[in-house]
């Protein structure tokens, strides 16, 4: 195979392929989960080593997703100056790219932290790269529904670096971002109906339009909802972290009705962006709860 750097490549190109900021909220997310894992401090080195060895397993996932789109990324105006479509990085490229830091965040994980955590970790690689990337997102419109599994599980990792063990707290936090999933990622999919549209992907909007996406993301948010309190019915975190939630959740409740009633294009994107500072905020709170 032919490894030899393409004239305009560079360290930022590697970079970007990773989706530095994605990753960033899944370590977030992954050291919330180690937080709320134990009473007290989180030891040292499964803070460390846990989420670095997190970060480059999900960062090779984010190049797969690269390799993978890199035909349809061509045509969507979103992913149309990626490194791959501009030819600043080839497949081959990108490959060894995924498989390096890959087989490194295992090795740190395995080694360094604990075997349950690394497979975990890989299950999620798989999921992500493989099963949504792959083959859910061009087999069904409910493909971020389904495939959201994978993008759910970092506090579960966070969780298990710490204790080695799969426990319900751990998996409760999983079901927050499984349930936020599907409401934070519709209305880009709206934003960015006629992108696929144009590569076939089915998403909800492009094959049952945007009225009934609209509708789901409502029904979703209300499930997201119910979710975000459950924390604090479970005992796991108490009155400030309910409070904090209820306020966050009236927030997004209210865009996602806006999204609905509105015929402002403004209020896809809007919607999406009150998403994730949603999910940061939410976590935040939780961390802070836990040591109030």
């Amino acid at each position: 195979m032919d490894t030899a750097l393409p004239k305009r490549a560079s360290w930022r190109d590697y970079y970007e392929m990773t989706k530095p900021r994605v990753v960033m909220m899944m370590i977030l997310t992954a050291m919330v989960g180690m937080f709320l894992a134990v009473p007290g401090m989180v030891p040292l080195d499964a803070l460390l080593w846990g989420n670095v060895g997190i970060a480059l397993v999900a960062s090779a996932g984010a190049v797969v997703n690269h390799l993978i789109d890199h035909r349809i990324d061509t045509i969507m105006q979103r992913t149309l100056k990626r490194p791959i479509p501009q030819g600043k990085v080839t497949p081959t490229q990108a490959l060894l790219f995924a498989c390096a830091i890959c087989l490194s965040g295992m090795a740190i994980l395995m080694w360094l932290v604990n075997p349950l955590c690394a497979w975990l970790t890989l299950a999620s690689f798989v999921g992500y790269a493989i099963i949504y990337t792959g083959w859910l997102k061009r087999a069904t419109p409910q493909n971020i529904v389904i495939g959201g599994l994978s993008g759910a599980m970092p506090p579960l990792l966070g969780w298990t670096a710490v204790t080695g063990t799969v426990e319900p707290g751990g998996l409760l936090l999983v079901l927050i971002i499984f349930a936020w999933t599907p409401p934070h990622f519709w209305p880009l999919a709206i934003h960015r109906k006629n992108d696929y549209a144009k590569t076939n992907i089915p998403m909800l909007p492009v094959t049952h339009g945007e009225a009934l996406t609209k509708l789901h993301t409502l029904l979703y948010t209300i499930i997201m909802l119910v979710v975000s309190v459950m924390p604090y019915l479970t005992g796991m975190s108490g009155l400030f972290y309910l409070m904090s939630a209820l306020v966050l959740g009236a927030g997004f409740l209210y865009h996602s009705i806006n999204l609905m009633v509105t015929k402002r294009p403004q209020a896809a994107m809007q919607t999406f962006r009150f998403s994730i500072f949603y999910l940061i905020a939410l976590f935040i709170v939780l961390l802070i709860d836990h040591y109030l």
